[in-house]
């Protein structure tokens, strides 16, 4: 068991001692995340997840992401676009965090589909660990606690119920203060690790989860509590856009590497970004234009440097195709096909950072900007030999930072990720589904072996799957080795943007890729997160299990007896 939270690690590990299967113990896991770190993830928010079922060897991937209200028009979105930033420049997105950025929340079902295919344990069993949490308390993480307190300044603050989410310590409020009253929190100096926080709106949530499953979140008290929030706020999600919701059972989508297959959910997801990038890599080495190749680390600027370029051709992708694919077609099998990758590697100039972008869609928009870094991954493996990549997210922290009353979670702004513009494959529709930054990832290996791993952190996530695919199966790096590696970032994923660097590389690497033309930035160790924060377990054939968690964040792994 492997996340961003040792309290959620302890509940996956409870079930996988109790016999419960990955399927049992990643939904335990994303309940407990649901209260230890709900900044970043929850029930108002989406899920994806792959699994490696024992019993037929197949790798079953899911969507579990919501659409956009069927009366949400992009007029409609347009004019409170301008309404809220008071007209001047064209209004690309809808503001970050407008109640029209809320689209359908898909975890609910995500988490109830994965329990029904593949689950042993009943519900009540599997939910309450983090029930307990919710009721009883627990000691808030020492990143986290950071990241909460800056969520709820940011968020929540003023938000009707917001304060369901808030911790005393951080509201600042008295024992008897109404809902709405957290405005003290602009002035609080923070939340202490270590500080013991109790949500008993989120307990009374999952507990209903507990009992009846994903129906209470779709038809039931909740789903009308999800739309009062949010047509109090001026959205227009409705009922019937709840009732429609349902998880989608999708073919993953892969691509070979050296002795095994890297897999990913295909869009809307981006995870077509980090193969487009990693087939890019595997011509470019395999037509022997790169020296190091079969003696490689990320340690010299070249090695770099391929992965760089490499990534910037797999952003220009994933710019231009990934968007729902009930309304946009995307040619996968085209852009990962062997004549397309080795066509866009030989495009790569060992000394030269690419001046101009190949586009696989002319006069398509640029970057899509910043879409939030806020996400919880994990993965888990069983004693029958079932693997779990599961990735969960409100997408910015809170998402809206808005709450439905008595809920205890917030709810997400996925719809910020659409675009305004006509004619673009991800441009706003009524319920359509946006591009989406969260991807699980796989690796199924020649020798039977299996790999769930992934890096959350919004345009980090196929830059940090690239990076550690080659580790783990370029340079055969132990999993946690693969992790603990120094990283890049195309900032926000912008393909033509600055690339940042954690300042433990290497001097000579930034001035190598400075004197390839790339415009370089070193980021300190107080911003490491900013690289993502990875997780892997690795399951051998004949049972041998390894885990490892990224020593950026709060999280590890953990075995079960």
């Amino acid at each position: 068991m492997a996340s961003s939270q040792p309290l959620a690690n302890a509940a996956g590990v409870h079930v996988l001692e109790r016999g419960g299967t990955a399927a049992d113990a990643a939904v335990a896991v994303a309940a407990a995340l649901q209260v230890t770190q709900p900044c970043s993830t929850g029930l108002g928010g989406d899920a994806f997840w792959l699994y490696h079922s024992a019993d037929d060897g197949t790798l079953h991937a899911a969507n579990g992401s919501g659409r956009s209200p069927a009366a949400l028009t992009r007029e409609t979105a347009y004019d409170a676009a301008i309404a809220e930033t008071g007209g001047g420049e064209k209004p690309r997105r809808l503001p970050a965090f407008h109640a029209h950025t809320v689209t359908v929340p898909g975890a609910a079902a995500a988490w109830h589909t994965l329990l029904e295919r593949f689950g042993s344990r009943p519900r009540e069993e599997v939910l309450a660990p983090a029930i307990a949490l919710a009721r009883d308390g627990f000691a808030v993480a020492p990143l986290t606690a950071g990241w909460w307190a800056a969520g709820a300044r940011r968020q929540l603050a003023g938000r009707k119920h917001g304060d369901e989410l808030i911790p005393a310590a951080v509201r600042g409020a008295r024992p008897d203060a109404p809902h709405g009253s957290s405005a003290a929190v602009a002035g609080d100096p923070g939340l202490r690790p270590g500080e013991r926080i109790h949500l008993p709106s989120l307990a009374r949530s999952l507990s209903q989860f507990a009992t009846h499953g994903a129906e209470p979140f779709y038809r039931g008290e909740i789903a009308e509590r999800i739309v009062e929030a949010v047509q109090a706020e001026g959205g227009v999600l409705s009922m019937s856009d709840l009732a429609s919701h349902e998880t989608e059972m999708v073919e993953p989508i892969g691509l070979a590497y050296h002795d095994a297959t890297v897999w990913e959910c295909p869009p809307n997801g981006q995870g077509l970004a980090a193969l487009v990038a990693l087939g890019v890599l595997r011509e470019f080495e395999s037509a022997g234009a790169h020296a190091a190749a079969t003696e490689a680390s990320n340690s010299s600027a070249d090695e770099y440097h391929a992965m760089i370029e490499a990534m910037r051709i797999g952003f220009t992708a994933a710019e231009a195709y990934v968007a729902d694919p009930a309304r946009a077609q995307t040619p996968v099998s085209e852009l990962l096909s062997h004549s397309e990758l080795a066509a866009r590697a030989r495009l790569i100039e060992r000394e030269q950072r690419l001046a101009d972008l190949p586009s696989p869609a002319p006069g398509a928009p640029g970057a899509l900007g910043t879409l939030g870094r806020d996400t919880v991954y994990f993965c888990c493996a069983d004693r029958f030999g079932n693997v779990c990549s599961f990735i969960n997210s409100n997408f910015m922290g809170f998402g809206t930072g808005i709450v439905p009353r008595g809920c205890g979670f917030s709810l997400q702004n996925r719809g910020h990720g659409f675009v305004l513009e006509h004619g673009h494959p991800n441009a706003l529709a009524p319920g359509k589904r946006p591009y989406h930054t969260i991807i699980p990832g796989m690796i199924t290996h020649s020798s039977g072996a299996v790999t769930a791993f992934g890096v959350m952190g919004g345009m980090m996530q196929p830059q940090g799957h690239l990076q550690t695919a080659v580790a783990l199966l370029r340079d055969r790096s132990d999993p946690q080795a693969a992790l603990d590696r120094t990283r890049f970032q195309l900032n926000e994923g912008e393909p033509n943007g600055e690339v940042l660097l954690e300042d433990a590389v290497a001097p000579e690497v930034v001035r190598g890729l400075t004197e390839k033309g790339h415009r370089v930035r070193t980021i300190g160790a107080g911003e490491r997160p900013v690289f993502g924060l990875g997780a892997i377990v690795h399951r051998e054939p004949d049972g041998t299990l390894w885990g490892a968690s990224d020593p950026r964040g709060d999280g590890g792994a953990a075995p079960a007896l």
